[in-house]
C-alpha cells in the first residue's frame, strides 16, 4: 500500500481523494494547502479518519515528500508548478489533475517527465476517459461531413472556461480524423454571427449551482445526430480515478502518461 501526498488537500477534491485513498488501504502523508486553509498545520489523517499519523498539511517543499511514494496534485496552476519542481527534486512520481495549465506549464511537465513518471490528465474519471476514446473513434468514422460540437457544464465556482475536459474532447476529435485538424474552437456570441463554418468545433459552457460535471460530444449530420455524454453526480468518481492513477504511477518508468495509459485503452 502507498503513502500519498496531496497537493490541494483542503479542496473538495483533495478531501475526496484522501477518503478514497484510505478506503482502498492507502494512507495520506505530508500534504499541502495555502496558509489560510483551515487544514493548514494539521494532521491530514486526523482530519479524514480521526487518527494521528505524524504527517502535516503545510507548504510545498521537496523535503516534505521525501518519505511518500507519490504525489497527487489537485490544486491550482501556480501550485501545480511548485509541486512539479519539488517532485523532480525529490525524485517522486506525480499525478497532475489540475486544469487551466497553459502551454508553457505543459512544456514544463513534459520536460520533467524525462526524470520522473507523471500522469497528467484533465479529468480522472474512468467514464470521461472512455468518452475521450469514443469521441475520437466517432470522429474517425464520421469525418468532416458531420459538424462537431462540445458542451460542458460545471458548478458556479469553477474558474476556468471551457473546462480542461472539454478541450481534451476537442483534441481527441481532431486526432480522430484529419478533417478536424484544421478546425478552430468557436464560441457562440449574441447577434448575427453568420452561418456555422466548416472549420470550427463549437464549444458551449454552462456554470451554475453544484453541477459536478457534464460533457457531451455532438456529431451533427444531415438527418441524424450522435451524442456521447458523460455526467458525474459525485466527485468520488474523480477521486477514485486519481487514486487509480497513483497506483499506476508508483511503478511506472519516467515518462508522461495519460489516463488512457492508466486504463490501458490508449
Amino acid at each position: 500500500m502507498s503513502v500519498v501526498s496531496i497537493c490541494g488537500f483542503g479542496g473538495r477534491m483533495g478531501q475526496a481523494i484522501a477518503r478514497s485513498l484510505y478506503s482502498k488501504g492507502h494512507s495520506v502523508g505530508n500534504s499541502f494547502d495555502i496558509p489560510s486553509s483551515p487544514f493548514y498545520g494539521k494532521d491530514p489523517a486526523l482530519e479524514v479518519v480521526g487518527r494521528n499519523s505524524g504527517a502535516i498539511v503545510g507548504e510545498i517543499s521537496a523535503s516534505a515528500i521525501k518519505d511518500v511514494d507519490c504525489v497527487v496534485d489537485f490544486s491550482a496552476p501556480a501550485a501545480a508548478m511548485k509541486i512539479l519542481d519539488a517532485a523532480v527534486e525529490a525524485s517522486k512520481p506525480l499525478v497532475i489533475a489540475t486544469t487551466g495549465l497553459d502551454s508553457d506549464m505543459e512544456k514544463r511537465i513534459e520536460d520533467a517527465s524525462k526524470k520522473i513518471a507523471i500522469v497528467y490528465a484533465t479529468n480522472m474519471s474512468v467514464g470521461v476517459n472512455l468518452l475521450f476514446k469514443l469521441a475520437e473513434m466517432a470522429a474517425g468514422v464520421l469525418g468532416g461531413s458531420y459538424d462537431a460540437e462540445v458542451f460542458e457544464a460545471h458548478h458556479r465556482n469553477k474558474k476556468d472556461s471551457p473546462s480542461g475536459t472539454a478541450s481534451t474532447i476537442i483534441n481527441h476529435i481532431r486526432k480522430g480524423h484529419r478533417d478536424f485538424e484544421k478546425c478552430t474552437e468557436a464560441y457562440r456570441d449574441r447577434g448575427i454571427i453568420g452561418e456555422r463554418t466548416d472549420n470550427e468545433i463549437g464549444v458551449q459552457v454552462l456554470r451554475g449551482g453544484d453541477i459536478v460535471g457534464e460533457h457531451t460530444a455532438f456529431f451533427c449530420g444531415l438527418g441524424e445526430r450522435i451524442e456521447i455524454t458523460h455526467r458525474a453526480t459525485d466527485r468520488r468518481v474523480l477521486a477514485d480515478g486519481a487514486v487509480r492513477a497513483s497506483e499506476f504511477v508508483v511503478s511506472a518508468k519516467p515518462g508522461l502518461y495519460s489516463m488512457l495509459d492508466v486504463l490501458n485503452i490508449g
